[in-house]
C-alpha cells in the first residue's frame, strides 16, 4: 500500500542539486609522473600552482618523478631506533653514569635507605 508521505528519488539529508550556471570550475591541468617500478600517475593541479617536483607513488608508494626517462631513485628509510638509541646519541657512557647514579641516590633517599 503505497503511503503519501514518501518522497521518491531522494534520501534524507541530501543535498539539492546545484544548477551548473552558479558555480565554475578552477582551471586544472593534468600532471603525469613515473616511479622506479614504471607506474605512472596523473593528477589534476589547479593551473596557476607548481607542481610538487616528487610524488608518492598510489600503487608501490615509492617517489615519482615527471621525467618519465629518468625517475627518482627509492626513498630511503631510516631504520627504526628506540628511545634508548637516541638517548645514547645524546650522551656518553660517563654521562649516563652519572646520570644513573644521580637517580639511585634520590631514589634511596625518597625510601629512606642508605
Amino acid at each position: 500500500m503505497p503511503n503519501g508521505h514518501v518522497i521518491r528519488g531522494s534520501r534524507v539529508g541530501s543535498a539539492p542539486v546545484r544548477p551548473a550556471e552558479r558555480y565554475e570550475p578552477a582551471p586544472c591541468r593534468p600532471v603525469a609522473y613515473w616511479c622506479r617500478n614504471g607506474h605512472q600517475t596523473q593528477i589534476r593541479i589547479a593551473a596557476e600552482a607548481e607542481a610538487p617536483p616528487v610524488w608518492d607513488c598510489p600503487r608501490c608508494g615509492h617517489p615519482a618523478g615527471q621525467d618519465a626517462q629518468n625517475p627518482p631513485g627509492r626513498a630511503r628509510s631510516e631504520p627504526y631506533k628506540s628511545h634508548l638509541a637516541y638517548v645514547k646519541e645524546r650522551r656518553t657512557d660517563a654521562e649516563g653514569e652519572a646520570i644513573l647514579a644521580e637517580a639511585l641516590a634520590a631514589l634511596r633517599r625518597r625510601r629512606g635507605t642508605g
